[in-house]
């Protein structure tokens, strides 16, 4: 009865595992991305004369090699891309909003992120 129960233990230790490091390991991704969109959204080449501005589709396509590049598959409609003001004050916006699954036991459980580069 002692080994039984040791088993399920263990069965149930190893599960648990499982699910946490799925979980830790979306969460991180999901901060590394963050601060991709931040550092994206601060790149100012084109506020002193050294680059053409970049596109909406372009930035977008980065995210989404940023994405990639951390295991986050995102489609192009998941990626919002805002500009505020103009010229030299102009800023960007840059949003993602995507869902992470955790997959244990044949069961599929959703995370929800929404990482921006806006600062909290």
């Amino acid at each position: 009865m002692k080994n039984i129960a040791l088993i399920v233990g263990i069965a149930v230790l190893a599960l648990a595992v499982s699910a946490g490091w799925q979980i830790a390991s979306n969460e991180l991704a999901n901060r590394q991305l963050e601060e991709d969109l931040r550092d994206l959204a601060s790149q100012n080449a084109e506020h002193i004369g050294l680059s053409a501005p970049t596109t909406d589709d372009d930035l977008r396509n980065s995210v989404i090699h940023d994405a990639k590049e951390l295991d986050i598959l995102l489609d192009p409609s998941e990626v919002t891309v805002q500009h505020s003001g103009e010229g030299k004050s102009s800023a960007v916006h840059l949003a993602a909003d995507y869902t992470a699954r955790v997959r244990l036991l044949g069961l599929s459980l959703p995370f929800h992120f929404t990482p921006s580069s806006d600062r909290p």
